[in-house]
């Protein structure tokens, strides 16, 4: 009755924790062509909105406040084995585009990434890894969906805003507890090191010289990594596409192409284009008795032309006064 009455109440608590809160406000990325741009083995940033979203911003200092790897569709992924394994957690369609999360409450899942076309995302694409790796990147995700999301480890990292008088950052804090074997819970960052860290690609790497001046990189404590190390390691590229993009503005189009409509049959034969036919202004019909202001004024302006005392004038084309006169 007791666990039945605490689960009920933990289920508030989350449910209340993961609910968006209405804004307005458009995302700042351009979700349609993340869609199109993303690749297998990508890192997606997601700024939250959530209560849960602040609590992270606080502890981390970041406004990344969640993590998901992109596997692609089901037909990206090479092992038919670990199609079949992710269609246990996903009836979607087969041409969806997943992501791995691991998500409070709900431990580690597959889902759409249409679900953050609303929030502000960011990719942070690992600089030239092999799409073996990729593929191996992937296979450790998709081997831990059904994991339960480690909420102590989130409380664990807050305790690193404490002084450490107050509150040592090691005492009974499981960051720092080495447990052989597969772990039986995580959260979103610490997954996807660890499945970086399965093929040796550094995220923030802890380097050394030894006596001997030859450098030495130590992979640094998975539970330590949170959504903001992928967008400042050295080892991801960071890719944003935002809503107004300066590079819409395609470079073809200032190419210095050559006279609009002509077109090149050879080196030596053009074809030029057909020249544009320009309609005539019809001057109106006059009826009996009317007369035509415009040909006055044609008849004065031309009068500055004309003769004074039997001799031609002649005038300045631009003024319009005299120059001098011609017997």
């Amino acid at each position: 009755m007791l666990n039945k009455l605490r689960n009920t109440i933990w289920e508030r608590v989350v449910e209340w924790l993961l609910t968006n809160r209405d804004d307005s406000q458009m995302p700042l990325s351009d979700f349609d062509r993340l869609r199109y741009e993303i690749r297998p083995g990508d890192v997606i940033l997601i700024e939250g909105r959530s209560p849960v979203s602040e609590i992270i911003k606080t502890i981390t200092l970041s406004n990344w406040t969640h993590s998901a790897i992109y596997i692609g569709r089901l037909h990206n992924i090479d092992d038919p084995v670990l199609r079949e394994f992710i269609q246990k957690f996903y009836s979607g369609e087969p041409d969806d585009q997943l992501i791995i999360e691991s998500q409070l409450g709900d431990g580690t899942i597959v889902d759409n990434i249409h679900k953050y076309k609303d929030d502000h995302l960011r990719i942070c694409r690992p600089t030239s890894i092999t799409r073996t790796d990729a593929q191996k990147v992937i296979s450790y995700s998709v081997n831990r969906l059904g994991t339960n999301y480690n909420v102590r480890q989130i409380f664990d990292l807050a305790r690193f805003l404490f002084p450490y008088g107050l509150l040592p950052r090691r005492w009974r804090s499981s960051l720092f507890e080495h447990n052989a074997g597969t772990p039986t819970h995580t959260v979103c960052s610490t997954m996807m090191a660890e499945a970086f860290a399965s093929i040796h690609y550094p995220i923030l790497p802890v380097l050394h010289r030894d006596e001997n001046g030859q450098l030495i990189m130590y992979k640094r404590n998975t539970q330590l990594i949170t959504p903001r190390d992928f967008d400042y390691s050295p080892y991801f590229d960071v890719i944003k596409y935002p809503i107004l993009d300066f590079d819409e503005l395609a470079i073809y189009r200032k190419m210095p192409w050559g006279i609009d409509g002509v077109m090149l049959n050879d080196e030596h034969d053009l074809t030029m284009p057909a020249p544009r036919i320009v309609s005539k202004t019809v001057e109106p019909k006059l009826n009996t008795g009317e007369t035509d202001t415009r040909a006055e004024h044609k008849n004065i302006k031309n009068s500055h032309a004309g003769t004074e005392d039997g001799k031609k004038i002649e005038t300045d084309p631009v003024t319009d006064t005299p120059l001098h006169y011609t017997p």
